[in-house]
């Protein structure tokens, strides 16, 4: 039996997972969530994170790896964060996991957090059992991640699986990568909300519930881009089975069942009773629970 601490560095939440791997099975003995303050910059988000870290690692010892699960691209040889598009503050250059490694005194390992969620859901999730999934976590950003025969499919350079970085609209939304029409400009929480003229995500599905034609309307907006994206992918890498998790997913089948239809209308070279689009399992955890899993990852290739 061993312990893994895993954290989720969100915008709004850092959210912690303790894991236990007892032989081939997993189970979450804790978990707890504190404010980011992700407008005061990286270095007091910094130190938020080591502040977390050691508390937990010292309320459940002895825990044996650290992983953090972040909300973008990162160096995979230093360390150093590239481009975190949601989160303000010069992020970019910014030595994020030296500052952690060296605050708490241990090794951390960093996985993209779509990738760690990717990760959660096809050991421990709706994905468990498959032979190739494809995720997508819908939010604030959309984060997208392969799994291949129980492992992140990571590619050449360490950024395969950005599902919402599929270019759509060549003359659309300039995003946070730097491209234009980028599926993520067209189906985030921002663009969900601003095409049905209300505040939140929560306000778009309570309205869609209740009949309004507007809300209803952008839902079936991001569907469209949404379900193309996935099309794409499922032509592409013909996965057993497309998990949809994040925020926005909390809206359940009212979400969940235009994105399928728009999938297999799209995919013509596969039957479309054989294409399953499910929703994740392990909810706002997830994240935090790929990341603990990462660091595990980590140290068992370490030891081959």
């Amino acid at each position: 039996m061993s312990l893994h601490l895993g954290l989720d560095l969100g915008g709004t939440n850092i959210k912690t997972v303790v894991l236990k791997r007892d032989g081939e099975a997993h189970v979450i003995v804790d978990d707890g969530s504190v404010p980011t303050d992700a407008d005061s910059g990286p270095e007091v988000v910094t130190e938020r994170l080591i502040e977390t870290a050691s508390e937990v690692l010292e309320a459940h010892a002895p825990i044996e790896t650290v992983g953090l699960g972040v909300p973008g691209l990162f160096d995979p040889e230093t360390g150093d964060v590239e481009l975190f598009p949601n989160l303000p503050g010069p992020w970019p250059g910014h030595p994020l996991r030296r500052l952690l490694s060296d605050g708490i005194g241990r090794e951390v390992t960093l996985i993209n957090d779509a990738r760690a969620f990717t990760l959660a859901e096809g050991t421990m999730g709706a994905g468990r059992g498959c032979r190739v999934i494809v995720a997508v976590a819908l939010g604030t950003g959309v984060g997208g991640g392969i799994m291949i025969d129980g492992r992140l499919h990571l590619g050449a350079f360490g950024t395969a699986g950005e599902i919402a970085h599929q270019v759509i609209d060549p003359d659309g939304p300039l995003c946070g990568c730097g491209n234009r029409g980028c599926v993520e400009t067209l189906t985030k929480a921002d663009a969900l909300t601003s095409l049905a003229g209300l505040d939140t995500a929560e306000e778009v599905f309570a309205a869609a519930a209740d009949g309004d034609e507007r809300a209803l309307a952008a839902i079936d907006q991001v569907a469209q881009y949404l379900g193309l994206a996935l099309a794409n992918a499922v032509t592409l890498l013909g996965p057993d089975r497309v998990i949809v998790g994040g925020g926005i997913s909390e809206a359940g089948e009212l979400v969940l069942d235009p994105i399928t239809r728009v999938v297999k209308e799209r995919v013509t070279l596969v039957p479309a009773d054989r294409i399953e689009v499910v929703l994740a399992e392990l909810g706002p955890l997830a994240g935090a629970v790929g990341a603990a899993l990462a660091g595990l990852d980590q140290a068992e290739t370490r030891s081959r």
